[in-house]
């Protein structure tokens, strides 16, 4: 029995349509938005350059459709292996019912060629009752076949076949399995090459390959544009508005639009914050202003404060009794002038400078701030509770002007409250990070509505002598070093600020 050659067989509708042509000779794909659209976005999309997210955007648009696509394709290139082996299966099993039908299933070599070329196959076997009976004859074959079984293929052997057919010899044929459908029988056996359906699974796949790409294209384009226009665009105008404050924040720009979605809050809340920033900006401009004028007045009020003072001097050695009796209330006041425009001086530069840390004897210093600050044994008297040879680490002169200040507010608010004696006791204690200097008087205590404001400036806990820098100053040297100036305790008993520097 002569053997055909591969012979030209029926193709699926779906599998032999090629829907348009050469993607070469096409047109460009052109993007037409409505007309509305193409007047808010400016006339125009944005066009999106390599480092801007918006062409990342379009490129992870594409990628994502490419890789949706390929896994459709392999499904579809399976579904498409068996459909394309199936109806193999059902023109052999029709060409086996007339075969049989036959007196003792004779058929001759004409006629079994006939058969094989309009079922595409090279032989067909059918078992019934585990006996297998040879219908048409298969030709010698240069290849052992491989073998499909359809009534038993798993998912991954079903999505793998595509792929080896693709890849494989030209002379690979393939022996199939199936249950039959038109007669009776256990399953029904065909030998078919597999060359033919090579080429129509590559002609498959290229069709799709080519309908996954214009898709994509498609897809990108559409939701490139959807988020240019709810995305991008409001984007580059909050972008525009950044630049724009940077390069000239006094001048005020575009305003915000009135969408409702995130994007709209964040454009309202730029335009608030930028407003906020301007007239801070204002503000610091008339301080700056007013700062340097006061500089100026301060130093020639200092000036002034220094020849009256040159001239009380003079005055303490008249032997007249009213300039005697006069000259203490001078002195006191040309003092408190004089450490008012010595606190606003300090208040008034740009950054203290940075702390020179180094082992300090605090007994040694209390002592040695005690004395600047008016502390006297027949007065205000100090009393210190500080452990033998203890030392702290901080700058000298921060950690001097800090004792002095809290010093000096608590003899001013005890001698304030009528008394002429009272105690000031400091006590330092240490956790081994932090070292804690107490300083506690027992004058009359701080108003409570003052406390909670006591560190603000020009804000005075004391009498009127106070200039309210003292406490603010002396919190800035504390943050300097790392740590903090607190006020711990007040009432009728006494108050206690709280010194925290780390060790």
């Amino acid at each position: 029995m002569t053997a055909p050659g591969p012979a030209t067989t029926g193709t699926p509708p779906a599998a032999r349509t090629v829907t348009g042509g050469s993607p070469a000779g096409r047109a460009p794909l052109r993007l037409r938005l409505p007309e509305g659209w193409t007047q808010r976005l400016g006339g125009r999309l944005p066009i999106p350059t390599p480092d801007g997210l918006s062409w990342r955007l379009l490129l992870l648009t594409v990628g994502f459709t490419l890789a949706v696509g390929a896994l459709i394709i392999a499904p579809s290139a399976a579904s498409f292996h068996e459909r394309w082996l199936l109806d193999r299966l059902q023109s052999a099993e029709l060409a086996s019912v007339g075969v049989e039908a036959l007196p003792y299933s004779a058929v001759e070599d004409a006629t079994a060629e006939q058969l094989l070329t309009i079922g595409g196959v090279q032989a067909v076997v059918v078992g019934d009752q585990g006996v297998r009976r040879l219908l048409l004859q298969a030709p010698n074959l240069p290849r052992t076949p491989d073998v499909i079984d359809l009534r038993q293929r798993n998912v991954g052997a079903r999505l793998l076949d595509p792929w080896r057919t693709l890849v494989g010899h030209p002379d690979r044929s393939i022996r199939v399995q199936a249950r039959p459908r038109y007669r009776s029988g256990d399953f029904i056996e065909v030998l078919a090459p597999a060359q033919p359906l090579k080429l129509e699974l590559r002609a498959f796949l290229l069709n799709s390959l080519l309908v996954s790409l214009l898709i994509s294209a498609v897809a990108g384009g559409l939701l490139y544009a959807a988020l240019a226009f709810l995305v991008l665009q409001p984007l580059r105008r909050v972008t525009r508005s950044i630049e724009h404050f940077a390069t000239n924040p006094e001048i005020e720009g575009e305003p915000p639009s009135t969408r409702h979605d995130e994007i709209g809050r964040v454009e309202r809340e730029l335009a608030r914050m930028q407003e906020e920033v301007r007239l801070s900006l204002r503000s610091r401009a008339r301080l700056v202003a007013l700062g340097q004028a006061v500089a100026k007045i301060n130093h020639d009020l200092r000036n002034m404060l220094t020849s009256a003072q040159i001239a009380s001097e003079r005055l303490a050695a008249s032997p007249d009794p009213q300039v005697a009796r006069v000259l203490p209330r001078l002195e006191r006041a040309l003092g408190r002038a004089a450490a008012l425009a010595r606190n606003v001086l300090e208040y008034g530069r740009s950054e203290e400078p940075l702390p020179r840390r180094t082992p300090i004897a605090l007994a040694a210093a209390v002592k040695a701030a005690a004395e600047d600050a008016g502390l006297e044994a027949d007065g205000v008297r100090l009393v210190r509770s500080i452990p033998a040879r203890y030392s702290i680490n901080a700058d000298a002169d921060q950690l001097h002007r800090i004792l002095v200040n809290l010093m000096r507010n608590a003899r001013q608010a005890i001698e304030a409250s009528g008394r002429h004696r009272g105690v000031i006791r400091v006590s330092a204690t240490t956790d081994g990070t932090t070292c804690r200097v107490r300083v506690t008087d027992d004058g009359p205590g701080i108003n409570a509505r003052m406390a909670g404001r006591l560190f603000d400036p020009f804000v005075s806990g004391g009498g009127s002598d106070g200039t309210g820098l003292g406490l603010t100053i002396s919190r800035e040297l504390a943050a300097n070093h790392g740590g903090d100036l607190r006020l711990v305790d007040t009432g009728p008993g006494g108050t206690t600020f709280e010194l925290q520097l780390p060790e």
